[in-house]
């Protein structure tokens, strides 16, 4: 048998070479192409919250904790409390 018979696309041995998956290997094909899609946003996304440190969004912090003076003191500047409340109140956390 000649080479050119052998790679033939007619040659009904042969079918569709590679190509001649039908369904399965196209549903294949696009599973691996949203898992490569996936695997590749997931690395950019730990690239960028890696290399934008902890006070870019990588690591929620809580804000410091105000003591109850500090409170205080606050409430007293927005004029929640006037100054006779502020003071008896301070010198009651103050003992």
């Amino acid at each position: 048998m000649p080479l050119a018979a052998l790679a033939d696309p007619a040659d009904e041995r042969y079918g569709y070479h590679m190509m001649d998956g039908g369904w399965l290997s196209m549903g294949f094909g696009f599973l691996m192409m949203v898992l490569v899609i996936a695997a590749i946003v997931v690395v950019v996304v730990l690239a960028i919250r890696w290399l934008g440190g902890p006070g870019q969004g990588g690591e929620h912090r809580a804000a410091p904790r105000s003591n109850a003076l500090d409170i205080l003191k606050e409430r007293f500047a927005r004029g929640e409390i006037d100054a006779a409340e502020y003071r008896e109140r301070r010198q009651a956390l103050e003992e």
